[in-house]
Parts: structure tokens; C-alpha cells; sequence
């Protein structure tokens, strides 16, 4: 039931000329508030880890930040199908409620598993908050806004990471301050302030999606006009029937993201893309230091290129997008990533490599924005929550296997290259030297280009069968006259 017909009737005033509704406007105020509470957190959640980790301080940050990527693979299904199950107002606020007691907490634990424990709660409230909100974007913006919405959602969502990470810093001067003074009756760790804080934004967050007049997806139920007998006897049938609705329900989901050619071409290109994209952050320090001779300036400086190169292809291909359709320009988003990523491990040097990078960078955030376009655009209301609830699942999956595999391909492929070529090889006078990450990062650009076009014989097939089904559907109008 997508509502963007409402959204157009809206006041044509500055704000829905940019954001394409008032009501999307609050929702994406009420996401980059919680953003920034979520960087700050991060960051004060890292510092926690360190302070009781004692001697094991890398090894505890990094299961504290690893156990965030459990339930979205346990419950991330379960998820979407309580997304489409229920209004989707209320999920995002009980999720934002939730999270603030989780993080309200924070400053009192005193242990490791506590931490732990922590972490795993607010990355389920999260799985929750995130389709809901996806799904919500459709409903209350016209259709011709979606890359636009998408794009600034994207924003919202890390645009404030170096804000967060500078409110983190200063907030913790403030809680030594604090401290000193013996007046604070909370705890008054350095990360406290920062705890209380991201809480703060999260009920700020609750408040702002609550007062929003979003429109309910309406799933058709009948006026109850049943006697108190009757009621009482379809309770037991109703209980034993929810858990096979529920199961119902996620197939159903699963069965349409599978056997529909537009999504399943845009999971694969953005679940491929991602798996071979996400090779350069495990690899991005080796890169620099063994091919680019640079070390952490050389890392510092592709860092900053893929940054600028997402945000200029964020902000550029919303107001382009009109000029072209999505689907013509996801594939080969897709598949130019994966040509800038075989230029910029070919690289020597890191200023041509920066380029390459930054290319990279531009059609990782058009990919993005047109994968949700098409989605939002492609799936009904019904279903929209299982199928974004099951990208998020599969986008994790993808990084995690990436960063996993990316460092054993490297070793491999170094080992190989010693072993076959004494790693380097000499192509028209030029010595080419062929070290793992090298090798392991042109596979992975292979690996994008292919997903590329695999996406773009999908979207290619979806769109002649859309056209043979209106032509049918056109003739029968026609014979039925």
C-alpha cells in the first residue's frame, strides 16, 4: 500500500522540494539523530572494551564488535517477517526505546560478557529499526524521490561518523571533568557521559518517529463482530495457527525475493558487489605498504579517495537519476567498481591509485542508491519489509565472508605467485610485481564485473517479461471490448 500518491498532495514548499515530504523530512531528522548517537556509542562502547579488557584489549574489542554481526544472521528472517506483521511506526519506536535502556545501562557494567550481552541487544533492536524504516520510505514519499531519499538516508546513517566521533572526544574531557568534581551520581567512567548521551538521542529519536502521521500498512482485517464464545474458542485455534502464519509468512518472502528476476538480480549484484568491494578494507593497509611503498600515509590517503568518491555518487545521482532509469545504471555501477578496483591494485604509486579509488568510491554509493530504488520500486508493501530485512542479512553475510577470506586468498595467491612466477613477471620490457594482495584484490574486481553483467541479463529478462505482460494484458483488454 504505498502511500506516495499522498506524499505528492503535500505543500510544495523548500523542504518537500528536497526531501519529497515533511514526514520524510522528521523520519530523516529522527535517523541522523540516532546516527549520531550510534557513532558516539560505537565509540564509547570501543573504549569500554578496552578498559575491561585488561591485557586481552584487541581481542575484546574485537568480540564485542563481532557479536554484532550474530543476530542479524540468527534473527534478521525472523525480522522482516515481524515488519510486514506489524505497524511500523511502532516497531522503529519500541526499537529506539529499546536501545536507549540498553545504552542507559552501559555505565554500569563491570564485565567482559556483560558487554557482550549488550552489544547482541542492541544489534537486534537494530535488525528491527532499519527494514522498518526501509519499508516506511515508500509510503510517505513520492516515487520520483526515492534515490533522493535514499541517498540522504545514506547520509543520515554515516555522514555522522566524524561528527560522532568529535562529540565523543569532547564529551569525555566533560566526564573527566565531572568526575573530579564529586557531584555526579551516575557512574563517571570517561565513557559515561558519551552512554548517556547516545541513550538521550535514542528517546529523542522515539519521540520525533511517534509524533509522525506515517501511514499504517493496512493488512485487511474484517470488523471483529465474533460473540465472547466464539472468541474464546478461536483463541486456541488462533494460537496454534500464529506459528504456521509466522513460517507462512517467511516463505512467502524468501519464495518471492528468489523467484522474482529484478530482486533477485539486485541481491546478487549488491551481495557480489559487496563481497568483492569489501576486499579492500582487510587489504587496503597491505596494498599500501607492500605494492604502494606508501604505508599508513599511502592507507590514510585511498581512505579519504573511497570517501569522497561514495559522497559525490550519493549526492550526484540523485539529481541525475531522472535522466536515465535504475536499472540501466545499477549493473554497471556494478561492474565499474570492479574496473576501478583492477586499475587501482595495478597501480605503483598511490596518487594514480587514489584515482582508481576514488572512481570505486562513486560507484559504490551509486549502487546503493539505485539498489534501494529498485527494490523500493520493484516490491510491494506487503513484502517490503522481508525483502529489505533480507538484504541487510545478506549484505552482512557478504562482508564478514570477505573479510574472512580476503586475507587466506592473499596468502594463497602470495604463496602461488612465489612458487609459479617468483613473484613477478616481466609483459613488454616492464617488470610486474605479483604479490597475494595484488593478485587477491584483481579477483575481486573480476568478481564485481562479472555480478555486473549476471545483474544486467536479470533486470534485462525482468524487463521484457513486464513488457509481454502489459502487451497480454493490453490484447485481453482489447478482445474483453
Amino acid at each position: 500500500m504505498a502511500m506516495s500518491d499522498t506524499a505528492e498532495t503535500l505543500p510544495s514548499g523548500r523542504i518537500e522540494r528536497l526531501f519529497g515530504s515533511s514526514l520524510f523530512f522528521r523520519l530523516w531528522c529522527s535517523q541522523a539523530i540516532s546516527s549520531l548517537g550510534d557513532w558516539i556509542g560505537f565509540a564509547a562502547l570501543t573504549a569500554v572494551a578496552v578498559r575491561l579488557g585488561g591485557a586481552q584489549q584487541g581481542a575484546a574489542v574485537a568480540l564485542v564488535i563481532s557479536v554484532r554481526l550474530v543476530p542479524s544472521l540468527i534473527f534478521g528472517p525472523l525480522a522482516g517477517v515481524l515488519v510486514d506483521k506489524f505497524d511500523r511506526k511502532r516497531i522503529m519506536v519500541f526499537c529506539d526505546l529499546g536501545r536507549a535502556a540498553t545504552v542507559a545501562l552501559l555505565p554500569f557494567v563491570d564485565a567482559i560478557w556483560q558487554l557482550v550481552i549488550a552489544s547482541f541487544v542492541l544489534e537486534i533492536f537494530t535488525i528491527l529499526w532499519s527494514p522498518a524504516k526501509e519499508a516506511t520510505v515508500p509510503n510517505i514519499v513520492p516515487s520520483s524521490f526515492y534515490a533522493r531519499a535514499n541517498s540522504l538516508s545514506l547520509v543520515a546513517a554515516y555522514g555522522m561518523f566524524v561528527p560522532g566521533l568529535v562529540v565523543f572526544a569532547v564529551l569525555s574531557r566533560v566526564a573527566d571533568w565531572i568526575g573530579t568534581t564529586s557531584v555526579w551520581i551516575f557512574p563517571t567512567t570517561n565513557e559515561s557521559l558519551a552512554l548517556y548521551v547516545d541513550a538521550m538521542s535514542y528517546l529523542i529519536s522515539a519521540l520525533t518517529i511517534a509524533l509522525l502521521a506515517i501511514p499504517r500498512y493496512a493488512r485487511g482485517k474484517e470488523p471483529d463482530r465474533q460473540s465472547d464464545q466464539q472468541r474464546e474458542a478461536s483463541a486456541e485455534k488462533s494460537k496454534r495457527a500464529s506459528l504456521n502464519e509466522t513460517l507462512h509468512e517467511f516463505r512467502d518472502g524468501w519464495r518471492f525475493i528468489r523467484t522474482d528476476l529484478r530482486v533477485r538480480s539486485v541481491m546478487l549484484g549488491l551481495g557480489t558487489g559487496l563481497f568483492g568491494g569489501a576486499m579492500i578494507v582487510p587489504l587496503g593497509a597491505i596494498f599500501a605498504k607492500d605494492v604502494l611503498q606508501g604505508g599508513n600515509a599511502a592507507y590514510g590517503s585511498l581512505q579519504a579517495a573511497i570517501g569522497v568518491g561514495v559522497g559525490v555518487g550519493i549526492f550526484g545521482l540523485s539529481f541525475l537519476l531522472k535522466r536515465f532509469p535504475p536499472e540501466r545504471g545499477f549493473w554497471r555501477a556494478v561492474a565499474g567498481a570492479g574496473v576501478c578496483l583492477i586499475g587501482a591494485a595495478s597501480m605503483f604509486s598511490t596518487l594514480p591509485a587514489m584515482g582508481f579509488i576514488f572512481g570505486l568510491g562513486l560507484c559504490a554509493g551509486a549502487v546503493y542508491v539505485l539498489g534501494f530504488t529498485i527494490l523500493q520500486t520493484a516490491v510491494d508493501d506487503e513484502l517490503r519489509g522481508r525483502t529489505f530485512s533480507a538484504l541487510y542479512v545478506m549484505a552482512r553475510v557478504c562482508i564478514l565472508f570477505s573479510f574472512l577470506v580476503a586475507p587466506l586468498l592473499s596468502d594463497l595467491f602470495d604463496a602461488l605467485s612465489d612458487r609459479l612466477f617468483g613473484g613477478r613477471v616481466d609483459l613488454f620490457g616492464v617488470t610486474l610485481s605479483l604479490p597475494g594482495v595484488r593478485l587477491t584484490l584483481w579477483l575481486a574486481g573480476l568478481i564485481m564485473i562479472v555480478a555486473g553483467f549476471v545483474a544486467h541479463v536479470g533486470l534485462k529478462r525482468a524487463y521484457h517479461l513486464k513488457v509481454l505482460q502489459q502487451s497480454d494484458g493490453d490484447k485481453e483488454s482489447q478482445d474483453a471490448r
